[in-house]
């Protein structure tokens, strides 16, 4: 890149079948900020600008010589750097519902995503052809065919590590479908959790979304229980042009709202409680049922920084905010979850 262009752009280096990568892409859209798009594999960059971990997306700002990852970091580093078109809403109660909700897309819907893909051998034949096709567009067929085999096998042997192997396919399988049903009830592709105009955690689940609508099995069951989802991932993907409004507060809640805080209440934090538990009792996995369904995995350290930073966000909320949000959370089961080590 020219020093001109660096100074003026954000570069932004991922993939088109990154999830977090298209969350941040399109970040970058609605915002409407300079960017160069680079698709690009993070473990290629030098390491004395991309250090570690090499995780997609990873994000240079303009005039800096480093690459920064985690794409929740990134939003909120944007989210310092301008003000104009925020994605947390101004509202403290409604910023904590959203951070809730974006760690859900992140660390809970991605099961979803990563269950489609690589669950079934078709689709997950159609994604390694795709990842590979993306990432390295100029392999010789010999050595990209060797190379979608290759990811194939690696990806399909993480199932257990990620949660998404049997006997957990029937509760990601209930999962997914009451997540398009939540979304479906917006009412629109110009509709999202906290009013007319997108917040951080519809962009996190729009990069799970951006997935499921591509790869043939998820594909097919959005088209089939919620059509109008496909439309509003497409319309999310640059949403440069919405001029949309903040809701008045987070009562009365959202149908939508209400749906994603119940399966978060039922399911997300019971498990992000369970996994800390597990490992400081020095256990490799947990085994829990959630609605009714067997649920096991091994142990997780990220979620355990995923959980503090959920513990701690509820913590500094002033009592005014809490007192606000006690109600809700409490009819949607979070609330125990919250107080247990605040």
């Amino acid at each position: 890149m020219e020093p001109s262009s660096q100074m003026h752009h954000y570069e932004l280096i991922g993939s088109n079948t990154s999830p977090y990568s298209r969350k941040m892409l399109a970040i970058l859209r609605y915002r409407r900020l300079p960017y160069i798009w680079r698709i690009r594999h993070p473990a290629t960059l030098p390491f004395e600008i991309a250090g570690e971990p090499r995780l997609m997306p990873m994000l240079r700002v303009p005039g800096s010589t480093r690459f920064e990852s985690d794409s929740t970091l990134l939003a909120h580093m944007l989210e310092a750097r301008h003000g104009d078109r925020s994605i947390i809403p101004p509202d403290a109660a409604a910023a904590f519902l959203c951070h809730l909700i974006e760690d859900f897309a992140d660390e809970w819907c991605t099961k979803c995503m990563f269950y489609f893909r690589w669950g079934e051998l078709e689709t997950a034949m159609f994604a390694s052809r795709f990842v590979i096709s993306d990432l390295s567009p100029g392999l010789d067929p010999q050595s990209r065919d060797l190379a979608v085999r290759e990811f194939f096998d690696r990806q399909r042997g993480r199932m257990e590590l990620v949660g998404c192997a049997p006997p957990n396919d029937a509760l990601i399988e209930a999962h997914f479908e009451e997540i398009l049903n939540a979304l479906k009830s917006l009412g629109g592709a110009d509709r999202y959790l906290f009013g007319t105009r997108p917040s951080l955690a519809d962009f996190a689940i729009y990069g799970q979304l951006t997935q499921l609508v591509l790869d043939p099995s998820p594909q097919s069951r959005v088209r089939e229980v919620a059509p109008i989802i496909e439309n509003w991932v497409c319309r999310l993907d640059d949403a440069s042009g919405v001029e949309g409004e903040w809701q008045d507060a987070v009562y009365p809640a959202t149908e939508a709202q209400l749906a994603l805080l119940r399966m978060i209440g039922r399911s997300y934090l019971p498990f992000l409680a369970a996994n800390a538990t597990a490992i400081e009792a020095g256990h490799p996995g947990i085994r829990m049922i959630i609605d009714g369904h067997p649920f096991s995995q091994p142990v997780f350290k990220y979620q355990v920084k995923c959980y503090r930073e959920i513990l701690r966000r509820w913590s500094t909320l002033g009592e005014h905010d809490q007192n606000e949000l006690a109600p809700l959370l409490s009819e949607t089961g979070c609330l125990p979850h919250l107080r247990t080590q605040s």
